[in-house]
């Protein structure tokens, strides 16, 4: 199993939209990567590691694929619609990793 992160820097102004990332464009990837994506979650940053710092990323989604294959079988055919959908909630660039699963 693999873990897709995609994480959105958090500097001061940055303009996210959560209620349009969760209801709409995260229903739109798992939608287009089909049977491709297991089940994702999202995370929604709160603070840093310090009292009093911001969170690092503003949020986060982790999608979990049976393999690197599959995650590039379900997105590719669809990555210029998923991607041009960002503006609609974010003025933030995202930053993107894929892991494997080691305990879940």
């Amino acid at each position: 199993m693999i873990k897709v992160s995609v994480m959105y820097p958090n500097p001061p102004g940055a303009r996210f939209d959560h209620d349009y990332y969760r209801d709409k464009h995260m229903p739109l990837v798992k939608t287009r990567l089909g049977t491709h994506c297991a089940y994702y979650t999202l995370d929604k940053g709160l603070a840093g590691g310090t009292p009093g710092v911001p969170a690092t990323y503003i949020a986060m989604c982790h999608i979990y694929c049976e393999s690197t294959d599959a995650f590039q079988k379900g997105f590719a055919p669809h990555a210029k619609e998923i991607m041009a959908d960002v503006a609609n909630y974010t003025d933030q660039a995202p930053v993107i990793q894929i892991s494997e699963v080691v305990v879940g």
